[in-house]
């Protein structure tokens, strides 16, 4: 059959694909929630989740140094990608050899549309469209907390930090904050002069790509005289199934901020 894909490119794949690569962590978890595991043949080294479908399964690489040996050893008849995470010379490799449909999701509404599509293109319509709805729903229960101006760092030393179409932004607006950063594009480096200068009432260190840990929250609220929290940075960016628990992560994470917050403020006067 023919579908389109996030890109608006025609992909013909088999119905109901049954030897699938994923080169994306979200989706792969996504295939898994959808109940593809025994379809999913390969995935990446990045792929932790499920932790046993991450042991059991072969790895291709990386989502950016794909083994395109291995892949072809695997004999796909569908791969799962997308365009942010995976690199286009890899993709124009791969789809002259395999079905390859490409994600593109930069927000809230086009990950529940990419849920939506993997369901139809996975013959799993009924369960992601469950899926779907239900992240929706949950979102609708996000609490908006007072208006915080927040920075999400995600690398260290040069410290990185999110755009405004980033899918982390996305999350963080719908909080209620503000993205202080939100007048740059996608991950720029920002010096300390330019954290110093934003006036922002916290920061958030991502439990990944970077591992920041509470050591580095503690010298970087030293350092800025501002609050630091680590934060779990799959609610933040993993855009498939397990969105369905950002809501739930992010309404506990509320007063856990305010409590940093109050203790940095008590610290400094």
């Amino acid at each position: 059959m023919q579908v389109t894909d996030q890109l608006q490119r025609i992909v013909t794949i088999p119905e109901n694909p049954k030897r699938i690569v994923s080169l994306v962590p979200s989706q792969t978890e996504l295939l898994c929630t959808l109940g593809l595991e025994n379809n999913i043949a390969g995935i990446t080294k990045f792929c932790v989740h499920p932790e046993h479908v991450f042991r059991s399964k072969t790895k291709v690489g990386g989502t950016k140094n794909i083994d395109h040996e291995k892949i072809d050893s695997l004999s796909p008849d569908l791969i799962i990608a997308n365009k942010e995470e995976n690199q286009a010379d890899d993709i124009k490799l791969l789809e002259k050899k395999f079905p390859v449909w490409v994600s593109d999701v930069k927000d809230l509404d086009s990950a529940v549309e990419m849920i939506r599509s993997v369901g139809r293109v996975t013959g799993n319509k009924k369960d992601s469209e469950f899926l779907a709805e239900n992240i929706l729903t949950e979102f609708t229960k996000v609490k908006k907390s007072y208006a915080l101006k927040v920075i999400y760092l995600i690398w260290n030393n040069p410290f990185m930090t999110i755009g405004n179409d980033t899918f982390i932004h996305d999350i963080i607006t719908r909080c209620g904050w503000t993205n202080v950063f939100e007048h740059t594009h996608r991950y720029p480096v920002v010096s300390d002069e330019d954290i110093r200068r934003t006036g922002a009432d916290i920061i958030f260190l991502s439990s990944e790509p970077f591992p920041f840990t509470q050591k580095h929250a503690e010298e970087i609220s030293e350092k800025f005289q501002m609050p630091a929290i680590v934060v779990d940075g799959e609610y933040f960016s993993w855009y498939g199934s397990r969105l369905a628990g950002s809501p739930d992560y992010l309404n506990k994470l509320i007063p856990k901020i305010e409590k940093h917050i109050r203790l940095n403020t008590a610290k400094t006067r």
